[in-house]
């Protein structure tokens, strides 16, 4: 055997890790628990397999993983732009401000009343107040409930519940037992050098980023956008740790920052990956640093209390969401998808046994609680329609109709500027999506919002959106390029409606096989136009130079599904070559 400690006993204790991974979390995903688990179950199982000796110091491969956290926190301000947060301001700063705040409280107050001290009640009312945003949006993309009533309320509230996380952090640095006296002057000094930290973060945010994004977009290596929003993050997140915060804080605020960005979905697409990977990590890590004799001795303290909690959670968030005058239907499937404990969950009782908060032993249990609560999730949904007013049904999924899905444009030159008009004329949200630098600065100069993204790549197809799109406009002049970024839209969302402009008659037969939804090419409708026109100023009319155009359009139409069927040479009958007799 290798010595402890060598490079050989790493490379053997990562492959037990990624072995361990890569059985348990497709078992969980396909049985619906969901990936965060089946990566917690899997450094459990490692845990066991090794007696509780896979690392002589586990703490530090959990701070190590944090990284992931780190990442997800950026991910979450990379996607908190002003817009989305004014026009979801009711459901995120009052229903869900409301559930953490009175669920931290009825939850603080029982522990304490059980003995804890007030300072470890504050932690577990804010802990256990947090449900599994992996989970719950898992549950309700699965079940196509995402733009329901209830599945904006929810979403609502979780995307709160993640803010929160970043002053919750904070909070349990605060309280955590120094053993040292701060003067004032030195508590100002650290506050001063707190808010210089966040302002210049800003500041750099506003003036710079933009432009160091633009040049490395010019080169064109994937690569190096990578590495840039890897450095971004980890320098604000450094940066924020030299002042004394929370690094999810400075990983926050530079999501934050970008969240305007041409550059962000680009950016989260390249995050992602890692995003995941350490993400994954650091619940695994998680479960090797489970203390297994202190949860095998409080084995029945931890499933009593786990379902008791689900059941309180259950309660308050009905109340909660009465008490914000939504009916009785909305309230019972919004509280019965958030009853679990989240993710977040392990962050806030890790970091407070990290910094004497809590005892390691009371830490083991508490996230064995955490971990039973998710393990159980899906359990309430199974009883949820016992409590749905069927009576109410129809008028509730009459509400629905109204909402409208989301539109994607795909390359914003000549053509998709003008394709955008009707869109935003009748009130239409669209994300356009381009991946030229030059292009999208002078879009920008116009007032237009144009991001800077590959549409090929899947992932970023993904982060903007397009996996839940009900329209997707392709307006990119390479048919090779706009033909690969059909495959990798129809691989991820094979139900969206797809709309293209074509290049040429070669190019409207290939998007023929592709099924598309509606094609035209790009020069074709303008060039009848001008036909038309040029027909009535020599005094033919308007009526019949309409039909000669509508008579053309059919021949084209026809010619082109006989090509389709046959090769280039099929339908040339088609085609008009002399004056057209007269009947």
């Amino acid at each position: 055997m290798p010595e402890t400690g060598s490079s050989d006993l790493l490379f053997w204790n990562a492959l037990a890790l990624i072995v361990a991974a890569s059985i348990f979390v497709p078992v969980f995903v396909k049985i619906k628990f969901g990936a965060v688990l089946g990566y917690l179950v899997a450094g459990i199982t490692v845990n066991l397999f090794f007696s509780g000796g896979f690392s002589e110091h586990p703490e530090e491969l959990l701070h190590f993983s944090e990284f992931g956290v780190v990442l997800f926190l950026f991910v979450i301000g990379l996607e908190l732009n002003p817009a989305t947060l004014w026009d979801m301001r009711k459901d995120i700063f009052g229903l869900g401000a409301a559930q953490v705040i009175f669920s931290a409280l009825v939850i603080g107050l029982l522990a304490y009343l059980i003995g804890v001290h007030w300072i470890g009640s504050v932690v577990i009312g804010s802990g256990m107040a947090l449900s599994s945003t992996a989970i719950v949006m898992s549950q309700l993309s699965e079940k196509g409930e995402r733009r329901t009533l209830h599945g904006r309320k929810t979403f609502g509230i979780l995307l709160f519940q993640d803010i929160a996380i970043v002053p919750l952090l904070l909070i349990v640095t605060l309280l955590a037992p120094t053993g040292e006296d701060v003067t004032l002057v030195e508590s100002l000094i650290d506050i001063g050098l707190a808010v210089a930290a966040i302002v210049a973060l800003i500041l750099i945010g506003y003036y710079v980023l933009d432009h160091i994004f633009r040049l490395l977009a010019s080169t064109g290596l994937h690569e190096i956008m990578t590495a840039s929003a890897l450095g971004l993050v980890i320098a604000a997140a450094l940066l924020m740790d030299m002042v004394g915060m929370s690094n999810a804080m400075g990983a926050f605020l530079a999501g934050v920052m970008l969240s305007e960005s041409s550059y962000r979905h680009e950016v989260k697409a390249n995050i992602e990956p890692f995003r995941g990977l350490f993400l994954g990590l650091f619940f695994m890590a998680v479960g090797l640093a489970l203390n297994l004799r202190v949860v095998m001795e409080n084995w029945l303290l931890i499933i009593t209390i786990a379902p008791g909690v689900m059941l309180l959670k259950i309660l308050l968030l009905y109340v909660i969401s009465r008490f914000f005058k939504h009916d009785h239907n909305t309230s019972i499937r919004l509280s019965f998808a958030l009853p679990q404990l989240g993710e977040f969950g392990f962050v806030l009782f890790s970091a407070a046994a990290a910094v004497g908060i809590f005892s390691g032993n009371m830490s083991s249990i508490l996230i064995a609680i955490v971990s039973v609560t998710m393990m159980l999730s899906p359990v309430p949904l199974l009883f949820q329609n016992w409590f749905i007013n069927k009576e109410l049904q129809d008028v509730l999924d009459e509400t629905f109709e109204d909402t409208r899905g989301n539109v994607l444009i795909i390359g914003f030159g000549r053509f998709g500027q003008m394709v955008s008009q009707p869109l935003f004329a009748d009130g239409y949200d669209v994300t356009i999506l381009d991946n030229d630098a030059r292009r999208i600065r002078e879009a920008r100069g116009f007032g237009f919002k144009v991001n800077f993204g590959d549409g090929t790549r899947r992932d970023i197809l993904r982060a903007a959106g397009a996996d839940t799109s009900e329209v997707v406009i392709f307006c990119t002049n390479n048919p090779e390029v706009t033909n690969r970024s059909i495959r990798a839209l129809q691989a991820i969302n094979p139900q969206a409606k797809i709309f293209v402009r074509s290049y040429n008659r070669r190019h409207s037969i290939d998007l023929h096989d592709m099924n598309v939804t509606f094609s035209v090419r790009e020069t074709f409708e303008s060039a009848l136009i001008l036909g038309k026109q040029v027909l009535i100023e020599l005094g033919v009319s308007e009526e019949q130079a309409s039909d000669y155009i509508e008579d053309i359009r059919l021949r084209d139409l026809e010619r082109l599904q006989e090509q389709a069927e046959g090769d280039m040479e099929s339908g040339m009958h088609k085609v008009l070559r002399k004056p057209v007799t007269p009947d």
